[in-house]
């Protein structure tokens, strides 16, 4: 499998990142080991989750991903395998949140603790956090970097404005930046990213690690009528794509991959990551065959009148 550079970080990637937030929630873990297994056994190697998935499922405090792939990498021994991201920042409590330092630091050691290893990939700000000044939490990242708990660090949610006030921020005080921006990003949802955040990111050099690749499982097909979307639990967040375009979408996706022989949610990521700018996709799988879906994702190449097609059918209306 080919590898994509991750920003400047130095971080090698495969072109399809594994969502975490499945694992705990719903996903067993059993399930997890299995999807965890396949993923690196198929040649992938980037592996997202978050120190609150899945914070929101009744009984649950968050770790509860982490958890499960800490406890898969002591079983396997995989560690060297994977290129960990993992995220801070959302809610884990009343007073644990946001970026500060203190939190930070204190939320690092309960990852590396769940996680069981002694450092992390990638490390990102899940929100931004404009209560605590940039300087503070960029000089807390790069007390971690430098105690060798993490090797880069990077954003998730950022507005472009204050995406470059923190690479400014780093550049003035001569600390690591930001290396890569997970934003929200699929082939129903292009606007917000395209706006501003893509030149952004090119422009500096910033890996790029979409969330919701495949907009809460609307991209492949599965999701088609009100009826559908009582298909799985995350059924109810597809229901705001069944209009016009984003039946229109389905289409051209279907149209390419008849022609092709793929699925419509590999011609999605294929398409995603055949964007410039783009790095990884990230995407989730709750069984061994939507995760050896993903991996037929990383090994397709689209032309370039499949790229225009779905390009043009999902160009954002105010485009």
């Amino acid at each position: 499998m080919n590898t994509r550079s991750l920003g400047r970080s130095g971080l090698q990637v495969s072109p399809i990142c594994l969502g975490g937030n499945v694992f705990g929630w719903t996903v067993d873990e059993a399930m997890s080991f299995r999807l965890l297994d396949a993923w690196v056994d198929s040649g992938m190697n980037f592996v997202d989750t978050a120190d609150v998935y899945s914070r929101w499922v009744p009984g649950h405090a968050g770790g509860e991903s982490e958890t499960i792939i800490g406890k898969w990498l002591r079983q396997t021994g995989k560690r060297h395998r994977i290129v960990l991201a993992t995220k801070v920042g959302k809610p884990m409590g009343d007073h644990d949140k946001g970026l500060s330092a203190a939190y930070v630091k204190r939320a690092v050691d309960a990852s590396l603790k769940r996680l069981k290893t002694d450092f992390i990939d990638l490390y990102q700000s899940h929100d931004d956090d404009a209560e605590t000044p940039l300087e503070e939490t960029m000089s807390a990242f790069a007390e971690l970097i430098q105690a060798g708990k993490v090797r880069a660090i990077g954003a998730s949610n950022f507005t472009a404005p204050r995406l470059a006030l923190a690479l400014e921020t780093s550049a003035r005080l001569g600390v690591p930046r930001y290396e890569s921006l997970q934003p929200l990003y699929n082939l129903v949802e292009r606007e917000s990213y395209e706006s501003e955040l893509e030149n952004f990111c090119r422009d500096n050099g910033l890996g790029v690690i979409n969330f919701y690749a495949l907009a809460s499982g609307f991209l492949t097909g599965k999701y088609r009528s009100a009826a559908d979307l009582k298909k799985s639990v995350r059924g109810g967040g597809a229901g705001k794509y069944l209009n016009e375009r984003g039946l229109a979408i389905l289409a051209a996706l279907d149209s390419v991959a008849q022609m092709i022989g793929a699925t419509p949610a590999q011609v999605a990521l294929a398409w995603q990551a055949a964007r410039p700018g783009i790095t990884a996709p990230i995407a989730s799988a709750t069984n061994p065959e939507q995760l050896a879906e993903l991996v037929g994702a990383a090994r397709l190449q689209l032309d370039t009148p499949s790229i225009e097609l779905i390009d043009r059918v999902s160009r954002p209306v105010d485009a």
